[in-house]
């Protein structure tokens, strides 16, 4: 992939609004089907993050207001990260409009395509990524859970500003329309981190995350489970409690819990580093899933490992809010890549057994400003569109 605008979306009506630039009013008449749509029928479903990516999607960092003088680190971890993931598939990054476009493409090389058209307003294309779905003749679209900040919790917990993420609030329906497929906005709110799919019937959710008022005000749990299968085209939820108020998140689930394939997932235990808080949310999520089944009737295999007992670059005011997590992985089509944190003994059991897992070689990067002043990792900042 070249540093141009290559991508070459379906032309369509819809894809010329959105390269225009659409207006909220342009957005609505380009097929986009509202909350009140019905869910598309089973056939749709979200594949699994270990099955074939077409590309991976990442969004370009730039703002101030959000970042403060921690920007150039961040933009530098991002840019770190997108060049290893195009080593195995092509890479998409989102920068808002031509002057961030031209640093995005600078700092990330020649191996990662940058684009301009879509507007965004931070890097956390997990979140704020649509979710690409597949059918059973090969047909693709879209579905977007209606990011808000992390329940405004963006402006409670730092103070920034609601509108700094106004870009955000509908990257995933730009994106989608700039490739030209089919965009359907679930009727509930909430993170692609906050859940962890397998592609083959199963979810499993923080109920810290989406049965929460910040998010889902008057929704039950059983509502919001009904709608998050719908659109992901499953049959059954796993329900893990997650923690509420700890973090900008509520507790998402990609730090803690991964599905390797499906029936089999991955838990990480916390490491010394990890507050009490934590140590007992990641018990909590193992204890549940050991004694969980699968839409299919599977008894889940859990597999687990120990998170880093020091963190020997990090201060040690620090610590104590630094995402040491090796699960917030991002899988290729070829290598999973993770980090490393500089417990020389924990980060090679984590590579170790991360590979053996998923049969593919694990790539560990320093990412330290990224997972330390995000409270975010390579999971949260990418999103794979699968092969159709």
């Amino acid at each position: 992939m070249g540093q141009t605008e290559d991508i070459k979306p379906v032309i369509t009506r819809r894809s010329m609004l959105a390269r225009a630039g659409l207006t909220a009013a342009g957005l609505a008449t380009a097929r986009v089907l509202g909350d009140a749509a019905p869910a598309r029928a089973a056939a749709w479903r979200v594949p699994g993050e270990d099955e074939a990516h077409k590309r991976t999607w990442m969004s370009w960092p730039h703002s101030t207001t959000i970042w403060g003088n921690l920007l150039s680190k961040i933009q530098a971890d991002i840019a770190k990260l997108a060049k290893e993931v195009a080593k195995y598939e092509p890479v998409i990054m989102c920068a808002n409009g031509s002057t961030n476009a031209s640093k995005a493409r600078t700092m990330c090389g020649s191996t990662v395509t940058v684009i301009s058209s879509v507007p965004v307003s931070d890097c956390w294309m997990r979140d704020t990524g649509p979710l690409f779905r597949v059918d059973d003749a090969g047909g693709r679209d879209a579905v977007g859970l209606n990011f808000n900040a992390w329940g405004e919790n963006a402006t409670s917990f730092y103070g920034i500003p609601a509108s700094a993420y106004d870009n955000d609030r509908t990257l995933a329906q730009h994106l989608t329309a700039y490739l030209g497929l089919p965009f359907t906005r679930a009727g509930v709110v909430g993170e692609g981190g906050g859940i962890e799919y397998d592609g083959d019937g199963t979810l499993i959710a923080t109920e810290s995350c989406w049965v929460n008022n910040n998010r889902n005000p008057g929704k039950t749990r059983a509502q919001i489970e009904a709608e998050l299968l719908a659109r992901f085209g499953a049959g059954k939820m796993i329900w893990v409690p997650g923690v509420t108020g700890q973090d900008v998140t509520d507790g998402h689930i990609d730090g803690t819990a991964r599905y390797i394939a499906p029936g089999v997932v991955m838990v990480q235990l916390a490491g010394a580093v990890r507050p009490d808080v934590w140590t007992a949310n990641a018990q909590a999520i193992h204890d549940t899933l050991v004694n969980a089944t699968d839409a299919r009737g599977r008894r889940l295999q859990v597999l687990t490992i120990e998170g880093p007992d020091t963190l020997p670059r990090i201060p040690s005011g620090q610590r104590k809010n630094f995402l040491s997590s090796y699960m917030n992985w991002t899988v290729t089509n070829q290598a999973v890549i993770t980090v490393q944190f500089g417990d020389t003994a924990k980060d090679a059991a984590a590579k170790t057994a991360i590979a053996n897992a998923f049969g593919r070689p694990v790539i560990q990067l320093n990412l330290d400003n990224l997972y330390g002043n995000g409270g975010g990792g390579a999971h949260c900042v990418t999103m794979q569109e699968p092969q159709p």
